[in-house]
């Protein structure tokens, strides 16, 4: 007696599934994530508040009297808020993009600043559940000399990997885990017989 066709289905679902790995989902070919902070927003309306401040001063000031003064206070706000305005539209979020050949960080929405760093550089990659900008002195691209650089848009999880110079690289993306699991399974195999990466 034939056997129904959806049992032959099944038996390819149940086939399909085993050959992923049990508990576990295929890995894409491209991983994409971001991570965002609203509240980059209210700093970025107050530098545009201070960039208006200095072109009001510029156009209704008194120039016949007080010139230096007034040309400090106009330079101060307006260069107070240029620097605001760059400082948190370029960190509202960022996009993080793991490939076949890099792991490619873009912030803001011209992409500025950039990290773009290629996997045969990377030793090893890890979960990190909690970054918080206290850790890093700040929001945005940061820098300790014990630490390694960390792009910081908001607190929460992030992924950290390890790089050939044992220097590291840290970012706030949402489902870093995934990543992670990304990077690792790439490196793996990128590396040399003998060579166990760093889990």
């Amino acid at each position: 007696m034939p056997r129904p066709a959806f049992v032959g289905t099944l038996h390819n679902m149940r086939h399909h599934f085993r050959r992923t790995g049990p508990g576990s989902t295929p890995l894409p070919e491209v991983w994409t994530g971001r991570a965002s902070n609203r509240m980059q927003w209210v700093l970025a309306a107050a530098g545009a508040a201070c960039l208006a401040l200095g072109v009001k001063l510029a156009v209704d000031g008194n120039w016949t009297t007080g010139i230096a003064a007034l040309l400090m206070a106009v330079i101060g706000c307006v260069a107070a808020g240029l620097m605001m305005l760059y400082g948190t539209l370029a960190f509202v979020h960022v996009d993080v993009t793991v490939d076949r050949e890099a792991l490619d960080v873009r912030c803001g929405h011209i992409g500025l600043p950039r990290r773009r760093i290629p996997l045969d550089q990377v030793v090893g990659a890890d979960f990190e559940p909690r970054v918080t900008p206290h850790q890093w002195g700040g929001w945005g691209f940061r820098w300790r000399p014990d630490r390694g650089t960390a792009v910081v848009v908001r607190r929460g999880e992030g992924l950290v990997v390890t790089l050939s110079d044992g220097k590291t690289f840290t970012v706030t993306v949402d489902d870093a885990e995934l990543a992670v699991r990304v990077i690792r399974e790439r490196i793996r195999g990128g590396m040399s017989p003998g060579t166990v990466p760093r889990s």
